[in-house]
């Protein structure tokens, strides 16, 4: 059913999206899918690599060691934006076309007053995406 699984990662909170990260790999797993982690980065140096291309590296290595740990097929794509706060949505969207996703699997948060101004991201990637997305609590 699904081929390709994408699963937007941000290393700075790589602890938080668990079971984000473990439906994945079930789905993964079950259906003998590839799981592709996609993160944005700044373009400019920050506390998690100092250039797009250190991230690209450290995503590669974070798809690794979920493809060791959880036993599936991983693949990672790294993109730069001079403002990922910003650009987020729009990155993922061109995203899941490059990767060829059919599946995507994100990380949500409990929803809040905030919400009702700025859009979470996953409602929005779930909105706009031509492809299923799943929201992880």
């Amino acid at each position: 059913m699904f081929e390709r699984i994408m699963v937007p990662v941000d290393l700075t909170h790589a602890e938080r999206l668990e079971k984000a990260l473990q439906c994945a790999a079930d789905l993964g797993a079950h259906y003998g899918a590839t799981v592709i982690y996609v993160g944005v980065t700044t373009e400019q140096p920050s506390a998690i690599a100092h250039t797009p291309e250190e991230y690209g590296e450290k995503l590669v290595a974070f798809a690794n060691e979920q493809a060791t740990k959880r036993g599936i097929s991983t693949d990672a794509k790294a993109y730069a934006s001079h403002d990922p706060s910003v650009d987020l949505d729009p990155t993922l969207l061109r995203a899941v076309d490059e990767v060829n996703a059919d599946l995507v699997v994100m990380a949500s948060h409990i929803p809040n007053v905030a919400d009702h101004w700025w859009p979470a991201n996953g409602g929005s990637v779930a909105t706009k995406a031509k492809i299923s997305v799943m929201l992880v609590r």
